[in-house]
């Protein structure tokens, strides 16, 4: 009875295996590759990306489905079989909708994006990126169109991001958090005590960055024998099974956060996809199970253990021997207020934990306008600034710290940025549970020991890779669902204490 399982497993294979292939190329492509490859390496991942798809949506694999479907009836609901053929069908349903000429020529398109994006963020000029944007929100405009009727053009987007997330549900999360996020960041503009932060806009030897970013990442558990790490212009995350994960930063030499906070992202991604169920390996099960919870590792070993307290107590007098001279006479206490300074900034991925997520509100509502058609590509540099000024109260003085500080779009991920806030929400619910049953957490990051963390997030979070759906793994993790009050009771709380509010 189990042939048309492993049968269908066989074909899952095929898909998974020429993914990888596709995901090889997009690492290189970020890292490697020298300009002139950008055309060629367009076709091949349009090839590669077109054949995936097509054996994903075949007649063969649709009835091999089906056979697994009847195969599955009457097994246990938890069990990695039961719940692959659940998570395959879904994406079968939907991927079935997609034509593959469809899938081959965004590939292409996104492909050939990506040097656009890099040249035009260099001079600063988004007219280099606007044509090629354009067809890609064209193409995405297209692509919700195969699964209409829907609420929200945006919905199906979305979905690919956070399964089962609808744009009226982020709009919701996103109407409670900025009345709060706006009055925590007057209130420390009008009455917080001045951070003067300096000594971190310094001149930082970039290889000294490097050792010290490795060093951490190897602290906190990611596996270096299974990842590596790489430069590329805009941090990421890819994977080419769960035997090598690799991450990406990039280095500021007059400001340190850049890469220490990047390198820590980054490494919570890898760690989840690192900690899936070798098992599940080569099926659509072994990977996160959504953006969201993704970001809830990347955002929970950035901020919730990198900028606090007790990670510092054990770690700063290490960075102290790397950089003597600029940090030598700084104080703990001085430093933690350092890295957690909260000003109106104007790059997201560089931006304090209590002003964060106004920058992805404010790509929110950009991309949504974008995808309903009542903001314009070519408008776009304007309602950008517009928009910071509203949410952030500062103007980009140009394209590059603005419009084209993210490589999101390039890539035609309109509907990732949600995930960030929602990422957020989900690290303090988890982080709550986790001091519950870690009472001591605090004491051992204290003294640099992270084992006890890691096995937790292992346990209850990355094994299951895909095998639920995202708000039943925060439930099964938590036995809550989605809230935001944790999340902003942990803003508050942190930073009324670091500005004596």
């Amino acid at each position: 009875m189990a042939k048309s399982l492993d049968h269908l497993k066989e074909l899952l294979g095929v898909v998974s295996d020429l993914g990888s292939a596709a995901a090889v190329l997009g690492w290189d492509q970020q890292t490697y590759m020298p300009p002139g490859g950008a055309g060629s390496r367009a076709m091949q991942l349009a090839t590669l990306s077109r054949l995936a798809h097509t054996k994903f949506v075949s007649k063969e694999l649709g009835e091999a489905l089906e056979l697994a479907k009847a195969e599955a009836e009457g097994m246990d609901p938890e069990s990695d079989e039961f719940c692959l053929v659940r998570k395959t069908d879904r994406d079968y349903q939907k991927e079935v909708k997609v034509p593959s000429e469809w899938v081959g020529e965004f590939s292409r398109v996104t492909a050939l994006a990506h040097q656009d994006w890099e040249k035009a963020r260099a001079e600063s000029n988004f007219s280099l990126f606007e044509p090629r944007l354009e067809k890609i929100v064209s193409l995405r405009r297209e692509y919700a169109s195969f699964f209409a009727p829907y609420d929200h053009v945006y919905d199906p987007l979305l979905d690919d991001f956070e399964p089962g997330m609808k744009a009226a549900d982020v709009k919701s999360v996103f109407d409670t958090l900025r009345p709060r996020l706006i009055a925590l960041v007057q209130a420390i503009a009008e009455r917080g005590k001045p951070i003067d932060d300096a000594p971190l806009h310094q001149s930082f030897d970039e290889k000294k960055q490097w050792d010290f970013g490795v060093e951490v990442a190897k602290a906190i558990g990611y596996d270096f024998n299974r990842g590596r790490q790489d430069k590329a212009a805009h941090p990421f995350t890819t994977g080419f099974g769960t035997g090598d994960i690799r991450i990406t930063t990039r280095f500021d030499p007059e400001f340190l956060n850049t890469a220490l906070f990047g390198t820590m992202h980054e490494a919570g991604h890898a760690m989840y996809e690192q900690g899936v169920d070798p098992k599940l390996d080569r099926t659509p099960l072994a990977t996160g199970t959504s953006l969201g919870m993704h970001e809830s590792q990347s955002r929970m070993w950035e901020n919730l253990v990198g900028r606090s307290k007790e990670f510092w107590s054990a770690t700063f007098p290490r960075l102290q021997e790397f950089f003597p001279d600029q940090l030598g006479e700084t104080d703990l206490g001085d430093f933690y207020r350092m890295i957690n300074k909260v000003e109106r900034s104007l790059i997201r991925v560089e931006a304090d934990e209590a002003t964060y997520d106004l920058h992805i509100m404010l790509r929110f509502e950009l991309e949504i306008s974008l995808m309903d058609g009542s903001l314009a590509v070519k408008d776009l540099p304007h309602a950008w600034n517009k928009k910071s000024e509203e949410f952030l109260g500062i103007t980009p003085p140009d394209d590059a710290d603005g419009v084209l500080q993210d490589i999101h779009w390039s890539g035609g991920m309109i509907g990732y940025f949600p995930t960030y806030s929602l990422g957020n929400l989900i690290a303090a619910q988890l982080w709550n549970k986790i001091n519950d049953d870690i009472p001591e957490l605090e004491k051992k990051i204290a003294k640099a020991e992270f084992g006890d963390l890691l096995a937790w997030l292992q346990k209850n979070i990355h094994r299951h890779g895909a095998k639920y759906e995202p708000l039943d793994l925060l439930k099964r993790a938590t036995g809550q669902s989605l809230d935001a009050e944790p999340y902003l009771q942990y803003l508050e709380r942190k930073f009324g204490e670091i500005y004596e509010l």
